[in-house]
């Protein structure tokens, strides 16, 4: 029988890291400019602008986040097929940026559906290929490292675009408390640019590692791209507590609106967001790093409880300043678990599987949003704009005891 065995390009390593590693992170990094800049404000959009009700944003997030869902497991089943991870990746940054523009024209919650759907379409056929390009393109000790440098890049890019997002509402509209039309269609047009350039980059300067096969009469038949790749069990169990978790964390667009809701201005909330992103980027590599050290399970333990107390703090809030507070919490959750959980897919499962497994990771996630985010729009609309937040926080809590009970290193 043939197993795979990976062999990365040699050559200089920028910042220590493969080649590929460094352009994704870029190439994440000017994606984020562009879809910080642009989805935002989305939800105040819907809200102020086109009229829709918490229940519609809440439909929206889910329907677009849960129906690409499909394609992420697709697509990384595809690229253990191909043994190509590049094309895919190239493609899914594609339509995302060929999505985008159409914003500019939307007149109705239905159009932005639309858009929305296309643009996670985009990132569904994306995520799985190009999380396992990284893995592959990483030596097994330092995938903590990789995956950290890749949430630290991109969280970046997210605090450059809602700082342009920013100056451009500041510019245009000041402090005004509700968006305008205008303002929204030009971060839309500015905001395809990085996107653009993203996809050139993962053209041109992102590679494919290649495979070799050697002999190894211990793997079963077409263990490595069945249609039913059988994984290790802990694997299994930590996709279910990903659901249990997952159910618990809305959209972000109901941060947005909880934000509005204690009186922040759009373009305050446009300041909180970066200040939430700044600290995610600032964590995560470090954090990374550290999980390659000390295990995966611990630190996302840490940064699941962390984020059971950031929703606490979103439920309890009741001054403006009091958002800034939990915001910082929230991007000390992100920058903790993010990456940490993508490295912890790679440690358990076989190189020929990664792209598969990862199609599941991130299904698991977004099979989840569509539930999620309708509970959380039913839950703010029958109840209090803090409810769904409590609700987050007690399902984050259950999810963290159930790794460090159920999952082994």
């Amino acid at each position: 029988m043939m197993t795979s065995v990976l062999t990365p390009k040699a050559g200089r390593k920028p910042l220590g890291l493969s080649p590929n590693v460094f352009f994704l992170g870029i190439v994440s990094f000017l994606t984020d400019v562009s879809s910080e800049m642009i989805f935002t404000l989305l939800p105040l959009f819907l809200h102020n602008v086109l009229q829709a009700g918490m229940p519609i944003i809440g439909l929206i997030e889910g329907i677009a986040e849960s129906t690409a869902t499909l394609f992420k497991v697709v697509s990384g089943w595809l690229s253990d097929r191909l043994g190509k991870r590049k094309i895919l990746t190239a493609w899914g940054y594609g339509i995302s940026t060929i999505a985008k523009p159409f914003l500019y024209f939307a007149g109705s919650w239905v159009a932005v559906l639309l858009v929305k759907f296309a643009d996670r379409t985009g990132k569904g056929v994306r995520n799985s290929p190009r999380d396992a390009l990284l893995a592959d393109s990483t030596a097994p000790g330092e995938l903590g490292k990789s995956f950290g440098f890749h949430r630290a890049l991109d969280t970046l890019g997210a605090v450059v675009g809602i700082g342009i997002a920013a100056a451009v509402v500041f510019f245009l509209q000041q402090n005004g408390v509700e968006l305008d039309r205008s303002t929204f269609q030009t971060l839309v047009l500015v905001g395809v640019v990085p996107a653009a350039i993203a996809v050139v980059i993962v053209v041109f300067l992102v590679h494919d590692i290649r495979t070799e096969k050697k002999a190894d009469l211990h793997i079963p038949p077409k263990s490595d791209a069945s249609l039913k790749p059988k994984f290790d069990k802990r694997f299994k169990v930590f996709l279910a507590i990903m659901i249990v978790f997952s159910l618990g964390n809305s959209s972000d667009a109901f941060l947005v609106l909880r934000a509005q809701n204690l009186g922040l201005s759009v373009f305050h909330i446009l300041l909180v967001f970066a200040f939430f992103n700044l600290v995610y980027a600032l964590i995560a590599f470090p954090a990374g790093r550290l999980s390659d050290k000390l295990g995966r399970r611990k630190v996302i333990f840490t940064g699941w409880s962390i984020y059971a107390l950031s929703y606490f703090g979103f439920a309890l809030a009741s001054q403006w300043w009091q958002i800034w507070l939990v915001f910082g919490l929230y991007g000390v959750y992100y920058g903790i678990a993010e990456g940490v959980a993508r490295a912890f897919v790679a440690d358990m499962v076989e190189t020929e599987k990664r792209g598969t497994a990862y199609g599941l990771f991130h299904a698991a996630i977004g099979i989840s949003v569509l539930p999620a985010s309708v509970i959380a729009g039913l839950l703010w609309n029958w109840i209090n704009p803090a409810a769904p937040f409590y609700f987050g926080a007690v399902l984050a809590g259950i999810a963290a005891i159930s790794l460090i009970a159920l999952v082994r290193e």
